[in-house]
């Protein structure tokens, strides 16, 4: 079954998560996606594995070819223009100017190609007195105040997965996905711009409006309280979670499951607000009681009484879990050195033109031939003609 883009060339001049993980989106959906990368090193995270292979760069260069370029010598921009003259899409994550300091940026290419569509990821934006700054993800999770809702800033930590570049993929995804809808309406393509910043800083909406409603800075807590999100370790040493939200009914449930009917009496539990105000002693309570028995034996009898609430996975545990492998959620592809690889499926399922994992991520410049003979081929003959 053909994909939702079939038929979208995508021109990809992006390394490491933010704009590779867009391509890798769209080439999910179908997009005909090819990364231009440098002659002799390529994307930097190809570093970042065995020799055969890195699952770094793999795990958001799949479904896409790879052509060399080296876009600082003229015929190596030569054949940049000649591909992106083909190209439906644009994604570059560069700092702002650099494309346009080799001659490859916007401004050059809509005359020849006014449908293009030119995705711009930057760390901070394209003007503005930070934009220049390098931006890599932990910077962009700081400046944009989400790290200060993952983490006690009191004892900071940084985070195990790359938040700020991942989001920042999404949300120029998004706006890819809006523009080619615009231009089958107009037929004229348009810049999509985001940022570290930006993207990361949207996505902490929720946090942000309360700020602007009562002025209070939230910290890492703040939601937990309001939420009734708690996390415990259970007499084998393994942890867990429990949400109750808004619902009574979960509150009276889970006060079953403990054993402490007199907590639906107590001032301090009575609503979702004193309990959130009491949050501490009702934590250090649970905390108590939990520690009492197994993690698996508390969560049969939680999920039983419909209460919310899961094991803190690792990814050992999520990939042995019943419900991960009803979804399907790991695909193993065919790899040239390896035999296979493993990849997370898009988590979009679409019924009539579904994402699919068609490819692993492409060796180097593995594409160069297929590409850039027939793009100057075509040259040539335009050449010819003219």
């Amino acid at each position: 079954m053909p994909g939702a883009l079939e038929g979208i060339r995508v021109v990809e001049f992006a390394n490491y998560v933010s704009g590779p993980y867009a391509g890798m989106l769209l080439g999910d959906l179908g997009a005909d996606v090819i990364k231009v990368e440098e002659p002799k090193r390529g994307d930097p995270f190809r570093g970042w594995g065995r020799v055969e292979y890195s699952p770094t760069f793999g795990s958001v260069n799949r479904n896409k070819k790879s052509v060399t370029l080296d876009l600082k010598s003229e015929p190596g921009k030569a054949d940049a223009r000649a591909l992106v003259a083909t190209a439906d899409v644009v994604i570059e994550n560069f700092r702002p100017g650099a494309m346009d300091r080799l001659g490859l940026g916007y401004d050059s290419f809509i005359a020849a190609n006014p449908g293009v569509i030119w995705c711009s990821i930057t760390g901070f934006g394209s003007d503005g007195p930070d934009a220049l700054r390098p931006g890599y993800d932990t910077v962009g999770q700081a400046t944009s105040g989400l790290l200060s809702l993952l983490t006690d800033t009191t004892d900071p930590k940084p985070m195990g997965i790359s938040l700020s570049d991942h989001l920042a993929g999404i949300t120029a995804t998004n706006g890819i996905l809006a523009a080619l809808i615009a231009r089958g309406r107009t037929g004229k393509g348009q810049r999509v711009e985001t940022s570290l910043l930006e993207s990361t800083l949207s996505f902490c909406g929720e946090n942000a409006a309360r700020f602007f409603e009562n002025g209070k800075v939230p910290g890492r807590a703040t939601r937990t309280r309001q939420a009734q999100v708690y996390a415990f370790t259970a007499a084998d040493g393994k942890a867990f979670v429990v949400h109750l939200s808004s619902p009574a009914k979960f509150w009276e449930a889970l006060v079953g499951v403990v054993g402490k009917p007199e907590w639906l009496s107590d001032t301090r539990f009575m609503s979702k607000e004193t309990r959130g105000t009491n949050y501490d002693d009702l934590n250090a309570a649970l905390a108590e009681i939990f520690r009492g028995d197994t993690r698996s034996a508390w969560l049969n009898l939680l999920q039983a009484a419909d209460v919310p609430s899961a094991p803190l996975n690792t990814l050992d545990d999520v990939f042995s879990d019943p419900q991960v492998q009803h979804l399907k959620m790991r695909v193993d592809v065919p790899h040239p050195k390896l035999g296979s690889v493993g990849y997370v499926r898009n988590g979009l399922r679409l019924s009539d033109t579904p994402a699919s994992v068609r490819t692993c991520s492409p060796e180097l410049g593995e594409h160069n031939d297929e590409i850039l003979t027939s793009l100057r081929q075509a040259a040539e003959t335009t050449g010819a003609r003219s």
